[in-house]
């Protein structure tokens, strides 16, 4: 009889790839778009302001994103949840925001809604932000507190979960 235990993971958990749950609530609002339209955005701006706003959105969710990501490499530790993290990163952009590829997820989906004129796109950023707490963030939170301890609980205090509070 084998008694030997599993290990336990040494990672957060997380629901989903946090890009793919972005990429399904932008499909998901342009299929309701496709279903139901709206036309609040298509009415309240016109195509080139709204292709101008939708990219400068999509343009900071992205560098914001990719700068975040930039910060866990030079940091040595791994990008993807569902990894080990090998140490908590505080420099840069995590000065200021816990979640910043996170952030710039939900700004590039936004920014598509907009240069789509996709009213459901960007309904969709709210059930995002949520899916993202709940199924990906949280569980994040409690694994680095359980791995890091007042070392992530320090951090914690210092640096808002998505940089407005």
């Amino acid at each position: 009889m084998n008694d030997v235990m599993a290990e336990p993971k040494d990672n957060a958990g997380v629901i989903a790839p946090p890009p793919l749950i972005a990429l399904a609530a932008l499909l998901l609002g342009i299929a309701l778009d496709w279903l139901v339209p709206v036309y609040v955005l298509a009415t309240l701006l016109g195509s080139w302001w709204r292709g101008f706003l939708g990219g400068v959105i999509v343009t900071a969710g992205a560098g914001i994103a990719i700068a975040a990501r930039q910060r866990f490499i030079e940091g040595g530790t791994n990008v993807e949840p569902w990894k080990p993290v090998a140490r908590i990163v505080t420099s840069g952009i995590y000065r200021h925001v816990r979640n910043p590829m996170y952030v710039g997820l939900m700004l590039m989906v936004g920014g598509f809604g907009v240069a789509l004129a996709s009213d459901w796109t960007i309904v969709m950023v709210l059930p995002l932000a949520l899916v993202l707490r709940n199924g990906v963030v949280l569980r994040e939170e409690r694994y680095l507190e359980a791995k890091f301890g007042e070392e992530y609980r320090k951090y914690k205090s210092s640096a808002p979960r998505w940089g407005i509070w």
